[in-house]
């Protein structure tokens, strides 16, 4: 059985991007992939200006696709390295720990309470606190003796955290390798230095069609991409990952409000045994609110740029049907699936955090909260009232990720590939 959500390749990954804490080599990993990114972004958006007038559409929606997906990881890295920093975030401690019946009992007093908690701020660093939480979760459950049903719900949640992260970093490696072999198969026979192709398309100061310069550039470019996107496949995996712990703490939660108030005896409740209930219920929303902190602009970013990359990709292949035959097909199908696979798991993580906080509320209303006594059911009802307030992740604070924003961006991008038909 796994005891850990987080998987080794997600933190191998982390790891070389400098993202991990306390990593060896954290400054020089930074500095690295900041200075290949930038270096292969200029000469990226070089051919795409250069080549903004071209006849050729087809080849300038190819290595827009490209640009603009580098672009996004290197959006993404900054907003990682950004959150590795020491922010001042709120402290609702205060308001969660109970320090006597009536801090939960009064309800007219929670308004007060948790304005003045609100005004505390205290140093976090974003991500850390993210794998603290993980890791005190995975402490706090040792074992199947101690924890009952919730260990092997962990342990569930942990070995699909595996499996799904395997296939994404998967796909998204082997969606380089089709990309790369579509490429050496569309123009592999071609001897005029001129028309060799690269697999990034970029406009290079020096001549890099003649040998042993193009294999060289060729080689340099191939690992460069596979590397960024396997490094994309572990940031997409990682919010996978850390979107079902935070669902299995909620499907913990929900046993347990279940458990409070059995039907075979005389239902009873107090402090000792709601409170860490509600304590656990806070932490989940403070989890839920990092992961929002760490991927809601990167969700902003993620949503341009993948709508932009489908309608590019899909007039790639909408053109190369019956016109390039099956390579060009080969180097664009697979990118394309991968593409809408990421906008899915972004779209898909929010809805499930939305449909997972509303489970709390029921669970709590579906517990024989009626045959309390009134001091009693308050306790409940206030988490019940919390549980009210949706947890999501938002696209930069402006709307919540949902399934229906997927199938937005589907609908503009097919949208785009009809006009760029068109023309």
């Amino acid at each position: 059985m796994l005891t850990n959500t987080i998987t080794r390749p997600i933190e191998i990954g982390l790891r070389v991007v400098g993202i991990w804490p306390d990593a060896a080599y954290t400054i020089a990993s930074r500095l690295f992939w900041t200075t290949t990114m930038l270096i292969a972004q200029i000469f990226q958006y070089r051919h795409v200006v250069l080549h903004c007038n071209s006849e050729d559409l087809e080849q300038l929606m190819d290595g827009l696709s490209a640009t603009l997906s580098y672009s996004l990881l290197f959006v993404k890295l900054i907003v990682f390295w950004t959150k590795q920093r020491y922010a001042h975030i709120f402290d609702p401690s205060p308001f969660i720990i109970p320090y006597g019946k009536n801090r939960f009992l009064n309800l007219r007093r929670g308004a007060t309470l948790l304005s003045r908690c609100s005004t505390k701020l205290i140093l976090s660093r974003i991500f850390n606190d993210v794998l603290a939480r993980i890791a005190t979760d995975w402490k706090e459950c040792e074992g199947a003796e101690n924890c009952g049903n919730a260990w092997y719900n962990m342990s569930y949640v942990a070995g699909l955290s595996q499996r799904f992260s395997n296939l994404i970093i998967g796909l998204h490696s082997i969606a380089v390798m089709f990309y790369g072999i579509g490429v050496v198969v569309l123009h592999g026979d071609n001897d005029n230095p001129d028309d060799r192709e690269l697999f990034l398309k970029m406009e290079l100061p020096f001549e890099s069609g003649t040998s042993p310069v193009y294999e060289l550039v060729m080689t340099t470019q191939f690992l460069h991409q596979i590397t960024a996107a396997t490094v994309i496949g572990v940031l997409s995996a990682l919010l996978v990952t850390l979107v079902l712990h935070a669902g299995g703490q909620i499907d913990i939660l929900r046993e347990n409000l279940l458990e409070i108030l059995p039907k075979n005896q005389k239902p009873t409740i107090s402090m000792v045994t709601i409170g860490p209930l509600i304590r656990r219920h806070q932490n989940i929303i403070i989890f839920t609110e990092k992961i929002e902190d760490l991927y809601s602009y990167i969700a902003l970013a993620q949503f341009i740029s993948n709508t932009l990359v489908i309608c590019c990709l899909g007039f790639i292949i909408v053109n190369s049907i019956g016109a390039h035959g099956s390579s060009m097909l080969v180097r664009s199908l697979l990118f394309y699936i991968v593409i809408n696979l990421e906008a899915f798991i972004f779209c898909f993580a929010g809805e499930y955090l939305s449909i997972k906080s509303k489970m709390i509320g029921d669970a709590a209303y579906e517990s024989l909260w009626y045959n309390l006594t009134p001091n009693e059911s308050r306790i409940l009802l206030f988490l019940i009232m919390r549980s009210q307030k949706q947890l999501t992740i938002t696209v930069g604070r402006f709307t919540n990720l949902s399934l229906q924003q997927f199938a937005n961006i589907i609908k503009s991008s097919a949208s785009y590939v009809s006009v760029l038909h068109a023309l």
